[in-house]
Formats: C-alpha cells, structure tokens, sequence
C-alpha cells in the first residue's frame, strides 16, 4: 500500500502520510514545487511539521505536478491528498483542478479507498497503526494575507520597520525558485526564517559551504525590503477562520499584549508536560558537589589520543555518572503502566538529553546508552546535538526514553526541578559549574562546584531508592576515579 491514490491511468494523487507516533496531522510549512514544474521519484516536494519535528516528504513517481490541494501554513490531516501529478502528460486533455485549492477533497470511491490497518509512514521512520478519524478542518482562504501579516509583525519584533503586505497570491501556491534543476539549499530553522520574514529564497544569495543559504543570508535579504516598505504599512485583515501562523499575530501598534497561537512541537511539548505533572507524583531531591576532579578528567580527556575527533565537556562524564548509578541501582530504569497496574524494569538504558531547538524543547535519545563505551557515547552525544540544532532529528530518535539528563547549567542556571518525560521513571538537572569557596581538606579553596536535582515518579521510585541514584552521580563527579571501582 502506498500513500497516493491512482485517479485514472494518467493521473495520481499523493496523500499526507502516517508519521506515526500517534500523530494523526501535519503543517505543510513550505512547497518545493508548483503546477507545471516536473518531478522524479524521491525528489522532495514539501517540508511538513508534526508535533514531533520537521520532515520532507519525497514525491514516489514521476510526472509533472498538476495542482497542489493546500497552501503552506495549512494543516492537513494524515490520508489527505496533498498533491496531485500527471504521470503521462501530453496523453490528452488534463480535467481543470479545483477552482479552490484548499476546499476538501472528494471521497475516494468505495473500490478505490484504502484499507484501514497498517499505513505507511515517513521515510525513515517505520510502520505505525493507522487510527486517523477525519475532522472539520478550519477554511484557509485568508492564510497568504495571515502569512503576509505575520511577516511584517515578526520584522517589527526584530527592529524592522514593517515590510508592505504583498498582492494575495493566487490560491494555487506562489511560485518557488531555486538553482537549475533543483531548490535552494538551506536547512530547516533556516527555511522556517524565511517563511516567517516573507523571503523566497529562490532570491537570496547564498554564501555558506556548496551553496547553501545561512540564516545571516536571510536577514540580509530581508534588510533592504524592510528599508524600502512604507514607515507604517497597514496591516491586512485576518479572517478568524484562517488558520494561525506560527509567529504572533497581527495586532495594532498601540496594543499592551500579543498573542501567539500554541502548535507544533509547543503544543506536543505543553500537553506533554501537563500529562507528567498531573499523573506522575514528582519528587525532586537536591544535591551540591565539587566537581573539581571531574573538571580536570575532562581537561585531560581533550589531550587524549582515544578522543581525538569526538566532543568531549562536562555533561559526557556525568552521562556516564548517570549509567553507573543506573547500573548500581536498577530498578530507577522503569515505567509506570497503568493500564495493567505494573512496573515495568528496563534492561536497557535509552538515555535522553533535552535539547532547545528553533522549534521548542525536544528530548532525543541515545539508545542502549549503558552498552556504549567512553568514546562512543562522546560520539554519540555529539551526533544528537548537531541534528538537534539542525532540525533533523526523527519521531523515531524521540521514542522509547527511559531516562533523561537536563542541562540548565548552560543558561546559568544554579538548579532547577524537572518535570519527567511521560513515560520515564527520572530526569537529572544539572546546574551551571561555578568556582566557589569550599572546605576541602579542612581548608576554604576555591574550588569548581555544581548542584544537581533528581526528580522520580514516587508511585514506583521511593525516597531511598532516589536518594542513593543521586548520591552515586554526586559522587562520582567528586571522585572521577569510581567510573572505573563502581563500573
């Protein structure tokens, strides 16, 4: 089974695939193509947002693109078509496309309707079990004047003046540029910046490596639109119908307040938490720790030979920390399942590392962290931030966590209480690493001194059994040398 819908021998429709994960929608953020441009199989079409992340879906045939069903900033239930394609144009006469694109589309006949059962998903990301129920699905004719409006609002924000609203353009999808025989090249959070700044970027001079478009770039070809736009551009009416963009609203410029609308990866992330907090009991045990040690370990480690081409700073020693004391005391690695009213142990640790991207807070795991050795866990921890930071990470790299580390140290941050990943047992907050005054040896020295928070699900992890899991990790980042007694 597929995700397209054979019309008639000439003509295909492609359907918003399964992302699995329990996802049943996605935001077409932008399309790489318009009616008339020719496709191949594999080639990408468009970039869609789940609550999950961002992904590109490939076109699986060849033909030229003969209507696009949706605008971007419109979201799409999973099993609708997107876009329909002419496999064997020049055959005979095209039936005209729907005089408005963003209607819903006509029911597949009985014959031709997919079986319900198991769909498949984004590339990449296996097979999920399709449960999708259709919705009334909000109008979207005023999405390009929303998209216009949030643009020049966004460029306020940023210290712009207001960019002049454009003409509304057609509701077939405005055209996209790009290099001959393909698209700019930009990664995601770069794209979204030029979505939400009103730049095609089939205009912008690249000047990273082989061509590809930086964030640096965008702004750059914004400034000159924002300097030659009226002082005060009047901003377009929004349709309370339409649907929301992602960036605030337009309002008046005397208004006291803006609202953003919650979706995406915010709204996944705002349920999420919610869920955690109002059914697992958190408890948070706090501990303070010279870490001196630990910081020249990780001084000496960067010298090392047998880490040479991987990353190596703080939060590698304490990942390791947390498996040891994993692996003291197992029965933290657990869930909770209500359903059957069991703890369910783990033997295997997948072991999260909450990550702050373009898109909202995200926790990627490194799975069967506590089978991996010094040098490939740096690796693999530094894999997961770059895709991190980039906007690559999959649904599947979110999935299946057991327990979880949270870096506040970076902002600055002494501590802080963490809510648990639904689903996991513990999440660890390590605070920022400061020289302090300290009684080491029986004398005050300025040493290097951090604070850790453990927070556990109560219903399956007891004080003591908390308390001795953050007793481990403190002392191991006192005495580095236990990585090797305790391992």
């Amino acid at each position: 089974m597929t995700t397209m819908t054979e019309t008639s021998a000439r003509f295909r429709e492609f359907k918003m695939p399964d992302v699995g994960e329990g996802l049943t929608e996605a935001e077409i953020l932008k399309w790489y193509v318009q009616p008339g441009d020719t496709v191949t199989d594999g080639q990408v079409v468009c970039e869609v947002e789940t609550a999950k992340a961002a992904v590109e879906l490939p076109i699986p045939f060849d033909g030229v693109v003969h209507e696009l069903r949706f605008p971007e900033g419109t979201t799409v239930d999973v099993g609708q078509v997107i876009i329909a394609i002419d496999v064997a144009p020049g055959s005979g006469d095209a039936p005209a496309p729907a005089a408005d694109p963003v209607q819903e589309p006509v029911e597949e006949p009985a014959a031709e309707a997919e079986p319900k059962g198991r769909t498949p998903v984004l590339v990449g990301y296996g097979v999920a079990e399709s449960s999708t129920k259709r919705r009334p699905r909000k109008g979207a004719s005023a999405a390009p004047e929303a998209a216009a409006v949030a643009a020049a609002v966004h460029a306020e924000l940023n210290g712009h003046a207001a960019a002049a609203p454009a003409a509304a353009p057609a509701p077939s999808v405005p055209a996209q540029g790009g290099a001959a025989g393909g698209r700019p090249l930009a990664k995601p959070p770069v794209r979204k910046l030029a979505k939400d700044l009103g730049i095609d970027l089939a205009t912008v001079v690249p000047t990273g490596k082989d061509g590809v478009i930086t964030r640096e770039d965008v702004h750059a070809a914004a400034a000159p639109a924002a300097s030659e736009a009226p002082a005060q551009a009047a901003p377009a009416p929004v349709s309370a119908e339409a649907p929301v963009a992602t960036e605030p609203t337009a309002v008046p410029d005397f208004a006291r307040e803006t609202r953003v609308p919650v979706k995406g990866v915010r709204k996944a992330i705002a349920q999420a938490m919610v869920g955690s907090a109002f059914t697992a009991p958190h408890v948070t045990e706090f501990v303070t720790v010279d870490v001196t040690r630990t910081m020249k370990l990780v001084a000496e480690l960067k010298e090392d030979k047998d880490m040479a081409g991987v990353r190596v700073n703080p939060l590698l020693v304490i990942a390791k920390a947390l498996l040891v004391a994993i692996k003291r005391n197992p029965e933290v690695n657990a869930a909770w399942d209500e359903a059957n009213q069991e703890i369910v142990r783990k033997h295997y640790v997948n072991l999260g590392i909450a990550a702050a991207t373009p898109r909202g807070l995200i926790v990627p795991n490194i799975k069967d962290a506590h089978d991996k050795t010094l040098p490939q866990l740096a690796e693999a921890l530094g894999e997961l931030v770059t895709t991190a930071r980039d906007g690559k990470t999959s649904p599947a790299a979110m999935a299946g966590g057991t327990v979880t580390i949270t870096n506040v140290g970076v902002f600055g941050v002494d501590t802080g209480t963490p809510i648990l990943n639904p689903g996991e047992s513990a999440i660890l907050a390590v605070g920022a690493i400061k020289l302090q005054p300290w009684v080491h040896k029986g004398k005050v020295k300025p040493r290097q001194v951090t604070t850790l928070a453990l927070s556990f699900d109560h219903r399956l992890v007891d004080g003591e059994l908390g308390s001795k899991v953050l007793a481990d990790v403190a002392a191991i980042l006192e005495q580095p040398k236990r990585l090797i007694t305790w391992a």
